[in-house]
């Protein structure tokens, strides 16, 4: 047998100016990307690099593994902004597997996010057993439809809203002058969604692009309302699909849809369903209550072809998460959190009125036993902590404990983060 090379030579720390393009390189291949760095992808990427928050693992010189994080802001339940570490781009190259990478970044991240008084961590999985094990629970999720255009039972002659409110197509140019503030209305009233940079705007546009992310232009379709300010903004793609019979099978994939009010967010998907051509849509990620199945005469014409999770969510101070949020129940628990790795946890009395909340530290016998991870996904409302203990996750110390989380925790709508990151 062979012994694996010892990694007491392998370094983790954050990268230096000059070691950004290996850190890209390392993050493409990582990502099995073509692991070429264009100047052009060192220039647009640098200016939004924390170098003291963009770590690199490094052996004999060359970048083996990434991890970046970055300030965040974060919607809880009742609109609070909470302040997040929002984790994102790593990897460990495959010639440096279980060498224990992941484990020294993410400690050393967390650990600096807890002194800065971060209240939470958050990242997006591209797998699903690595994060569990650092506390991380999924706290929202995301479904995609795929709607049959034919079957949906739409009026074939709808040809704009019916509210006094009307359809515009945009530019890139005004989707970036528009969609900030739109955003912004939309991001404080939903539980789960987070901010945007200018950055991502520009990204996401078409005003900057990187290899590796191919671009098509899509259609911006603007709602005003009747009294002309703008409520919603729809980006969608079409491709060109003809039978041999000359029908048409075009499909529409759905880029970004947001809306503030529910006229809006039903007059853009009419718009997009009553494309001439148009046979199928696809709806791109949303939140899995979405309106969209329901807005439709036949919602079973709208499969689901997604759901998986998507925003996780690692709490770091328990007493300010559960203080930031909103309650719709009046109540008193008593949580014993358990966190492995040290970074918060206790026994905390959570009690509830007028729609918030204290949260104390307390040696009261406790109602609830559960992981840090298992909290994190009741957080934003979404999980049950009924279901849970029913898994044996969530242990009740006292019977119907469960229930009364689920009483206090869980929400009317469900948490949805609308951004990938």
């Amino acid at each position: 047998m062979t012994r694996a090379r010892s990694h007491t030579g392998i370094e983790v720390r954050p990268i230096t100016e000059a070691e950004v393009p290996d850190w890209i390189r390392a993050h493409h291949t990582g990502f099995l990307r073509t692991p070429e760095v264009r100047e052009a992808d060192v220039a647009a990427r640098r200016p939004h690099m924390d170098l003291s928050r963009t770590l690199g693992a490094f052996d004999a010189g060359r970048c083996v593994a990434t991890f970046r994080s970055f300030a965040q802001e974060l919607t809880a339940v009742g609109g609070t902004v909470v302040p997040a570490d929002a984790i994102s781009q790593v990897t460990v190259t495959a010639t440096h597997r279980r060498r224990g990478l992941l484990t020294r970044m993410m400690s050393h991240d967390l650990t600096a996010a807890k002194e800065r008084g971060d209240v939470v961590a958050t990242l997006i999985a591209a797998e699903y057993p690595i994060y569990g094990r650092f506390g991380f629970g999924p706290a929202t999720w995301t479904t995609e439809w795929t709607v049959d255009v034919h079957r949906a039972g739409l009026d074939p002659r709808w040809s704009g809203p019916e509210d006094g409110g009307r359809i515009d197509l945009v530019d890139g140019d005004e989707v970036r002058k528009l969609g900030p503030e739109l955003h912004e209305q939309l991001r404080r009233k939903q539980p789960g969604a987070i901010d945007r940079p200018e950055f991502w705007w520009q990204l996401n546009t078409g005003a900057v692009r990187l290899s590796g992310r191919p671009w098509t232009e899509p259609f911006y379709a603007v709602y005003r309302a009747a009294d002309g300010t703008v409520r919603g903004l729809a980006g969608y793609v079409c491709d060109d699909t003809w039978s041999d019979a000359k029908q048409p099978g075009v499909t529409a994939t759905v880029k970004e849809l947001i809306a503030v009010t529910p006229a809006a967010e039903r007059a853009l998907w009419l718009h997009v369903c009553s494309l001439d051509w148009v046979t199928r849509v696809k709806s791109g990620r949303r939140a899995p209550d979405d309106l969209l199945p329901l807005l439709l005469p036949d919602p079973r014409a709208a499969a689901v072809t997604t759901h998986a999770d998507w925003l996780w969510v690692r709490i770091l101070d328990v007493r300010r998460a559960l203080e930031m949020r909103t309650y719709e129940q009046p109540g008193a628990l008593v949580l014993d959190v358990v966190d492995p790795d040290g970074l918060t946890g206790g026994r905390f009395r959570l009690e509830t009125a007028d729609g918030e909340a204290s949260c104390t530290p307390t040696d009261r016998p406790a109602d609830l036993t559960l992981n840090a991870r298992d909290l994190a996904s009741l957080w934003l409302g979404d999980e049950s902590a009924v279901r849970l203990a029913a898994l044996g996750r969530v242990r009740e110390e006292r019977a119907g404990a469960a229930r009364v989380a689920d009483a206090l925790l869980r929400t009317s709508r469900r948490p949805w983060c609308p951004d990938m990151f």
